[in-house]
């Protein structure tokens, strides 16, 4: 896979884009496209060759993607190098994304809302107007990922058909907009 097609060229350097856009390096993006766009595993020095990064770098990076559940070391017959592939089922594959941004983001912002509201029930100097606004911001984050528990444990199916249905769920339910 050393040499890359325009059209693989073009997604790998857009998905590094976006990655910094989400807060992920751009190699990690990127070696995550490679990997995404790779009919078979490659190994580490591929990869480095092929998107003209350090080794090293693409070590770290592959460390990080595995960190995240979705690249995994795999084993090539008569080969002793080590491969990488990248998880090849989309919904899957945001799951786990979704999973890991709630455990590293939203769940210690949570318990911070929390600490803060039972901080603020108990300190005079926090005015009601900031302990609603904090009790507000902790419901949100607590609802949708209740919410988002739930889906969770759809199948990819049942939930590419809750997707799709869009405004007709709406309607079914009878919601105006607003």
């Amino acid at each position: 896979m050393n040499k890359l097609s325009p059209v693989q060229q073009r997604f790998i350097l857009h998905w590094g884009e976006m990655g910094t856009r989400w807060g992920i390096n751009r190699t990690v993006a990127q070696i995550h496209a490679l990997l995404y766009l790779s009919p078979k595993p490659l190994p580490a020095e591929t990869i480095a060759e092929t998107l003209a990064v350090a080794r090293s770098n693409v070590s770290t990076s592959l460390k990080d993607l595995q960190g995240w559940g979705i690249v995994k070391l795999v084993h090539v017959l008569d080969d002793k190098r080590d491969h990488f592939e990248s998880m090849k089922d989309v919904w899957e594959m945001f799951r786990i994304v979704l999973d890991e941004r709630k455990r590293r983001e939203i769940d210690p912002t949570v318990a911070v809302l929390r600490d803060c509201i039972a901080e603020a029930e108990k300190d005079e100097a926090t005015d009601e107007y900031t302990e609603q606004r904090l009790r507000d911001l902790c419901n949100f984050f607590e609802t949708t990922t209740a919410w988002y528990a739930q889906i969770r444990q759809w199948s990819t199916g049942a939930l590419t058909r809750f997707v799709k249905l869009g405004d007709k769920a709406r309607k079914l339910l009878g919601i105006a907009h607003d």
